[in-house]
């Protein structure tokens, strides 16, 4: 019997390509500079480095001096945190226009969490320096600025928290609530997580091993929540995903 095709896109990017256009395009699509006029974005646009990353390269680590601010153009980066069990978590995966790190300035005195290069990427990224320029140019970018990081912060605390008070059930029910939600793209047969991941890295964002991943995802697949094959995931029940990852929980 053949194997069914996978309906994920699989697409090669290659992280010398990184026009003017769309640097100026995702540059200004950040929350903290929609605001600006066109020709601020083409002036804060001189100020950011290009930097090429090869896949699983890392960028930075955990607890490194926070100097950079880090903005995906192209390809996907991931972001991981120790647990205090331990365990290395996968917090969050980011595609283009997605932006990640801290600086000292914005009262970040370290990385929270280190960054790896899950395909080659082109990244920008902006020095501590040069981004204290931008808030001398534009005052009002810095409460957007501090805003967004500290949400950005919340929600990656939010993640390990689940880790000590979730069942292994409801993290990988939530994880891929989120997923869809961040990723999902609506098909005739369900909502696919547009992203090739695997069951380590589902193991990895929900602190489970890949045995439980597969037992779990094989009865969700069984109760008709999801479709799964290699690398890929459609959602057929949202609802139902989020009724158990909030079995228990109080509000």
């Amino acid at each position: 019997m053949p194997r069914p095709k996978s309906p994920v896109r699989l697409e090669w990017v290659d992280p010398a390509v990184c026009s003017l256009d769309y640097r100026l395009k995702i540059i200004g699509r950040l929350p903290f500079f929609r605001h600006l006029s066109p020709e601020s974005i083409a002036e804060i646009n001189r100020l950011f480095e290009d930097r090429d990353a090869a896949a699983e390269g890392a960028i930075y680590f955990e607890g490194d001096p926070a100097s950079h601010l880090y903005l995906v153009a192209m390809g996907k980066v991931k972001l991981m945190r120790n647990a205090a069990s331990g365990r290395e978590v996968l917090l969050d995966i980011l595609r283009g226009g997605e932006y990640f790190g801290n600086l000292s300035t914005l009262g970040g005195q370290g990385y929270s969490e280190t960054a790896i290069a899950q395909t080659d990427c082109c990244i920008l990224q902006i020095s501590a320096e040069n981004f204290e320029k931008i808030l001398n140019r534009h005052p009002d970018v810095t409460m957007k600025v501090l805003k967004a990081v500290g949400e950005r912060l919340e929600q990656s605390q939010e993640v390990v928290k689940q880790l000590s008070v979730y069942t292994a059930d409801q993290r990988i029910a939530a994880t891929l609530v989120r997923l869809t939600k961040k990723w999902g793209e609506q098909r005739q047969e369900g909502v696919l997580i547009e992203l090739p991941f695997s069951r380590h890295d589902l193991a990895a964002m929900t602190g489970t091993t890949v045995e439980t991943v597969s037992r779990v995802m094989s009865r969700f697949s069984g109760e008709g929540l999801i479709s799964t094959g290699r690398k890929w995931v459609s959602i057929n029940d949202l609802g139902g995903l989020e009724a158990i990852s909030k079995e228990g929980t109080v509000n």
